[in-house]
């Protein structure tokens, strides 16, 4: 059973299966399969859907790997800019993720906290918020000032600033389908606890952690764009 709000769903309620493993046959599917049990961002369950077709399961792993975990641009600063869009658009699947990469970078849970009020937070500098910005635009589909354009090349290049407008782009799209898929974690190649978030490593303290008013899908909080 899955808790959702006020309602509960069970197994039933998820709209798109899983590709069995043991149906996936691809060396490369393979082999990204594992990836994502052993490293995380994205997790299996969410490529298991994918799966359902071959092509668009290698090209979001190639995109990914290329505007996330690669790239010209830090890791750290793209995972803040990826939490902003699940906090913003709820989506619990991803935003119950954390980037190993990027905490290998030297982010820590706490700097996920107040990302939705990030202008007056001070948990990030100016770099960090200004990239919380351009998310925030592209996210909530905001104008965007020449004050904000002017904080986006005082910190970055432009080949920065097209990578993360191209990733932010990549998994808002990709966050707002996953949220009406009623995926979970734990349910594909389960046993590692690779990427999940404090209070999530396996499936009873998920659970545990959910139905805490204390979770951050149960509280309402206002965005910086609101």
């Amino acid at each position: 059973m899955v808790n959702k709000g006020n309602k509960i769903l069970s197994k039933d309620n998820q709209r798109i299966s899983y590709v069995k493993q043991a149906d996936i046959t691809d060396p490369e599917m393979i082999e990204e399969l594992e990836r994502c049990a052993r490293e995380g961002t994205p997790r299996p369950e969410s490529q298991a859907i994918r799966a359902h077709v071959p092509a668009i399961f290698k090209g979001f792993a190639s995109n990914w790997k290329d505007s996330f975990r690669d790239g010209v641009l830090d890791t750290a600063v793209k995972e803040l800019c990826r939490v902003y869009v699940s906090r913003s658009v709820k989506c619990e699947y991803c935003g119950n993720q954390r980037s190993v990469k990027a905490a290998a970078q030297g982010l820590a849970e706490d700097d996920y906290m107040d990302l939705l009020n990030f202008e007056k937070s001070s948990n990030y500098d100016g770099r960090q918020k200004a990239a919380l910005g351009y998310t925030e635009a592209i996210t909530w589909d905001l104008e965007t000032s020449d004050d904000l354009w002017a904080r986006l090349h005082k910190h970055f290049s432009e080949p920065e600033l097209v990578e993360l407008g191209y990733f932010v782009a990549l998994t808002m799209g990709q966050q707002r389908w996953l949220r009406t898929l009623n995926i979970e974690h734990h349910e594909v190649m389960s046993g590692t606890s690779a990427s999940m978030a404090p209070g999530f490593e396996d499936a009873s303290s998920l659970k545990a952690s959910k139905a805490s008013p204390e979770y951050w899908a149960n509280k309402k909080k206002k965005s910086s764009a609101a």
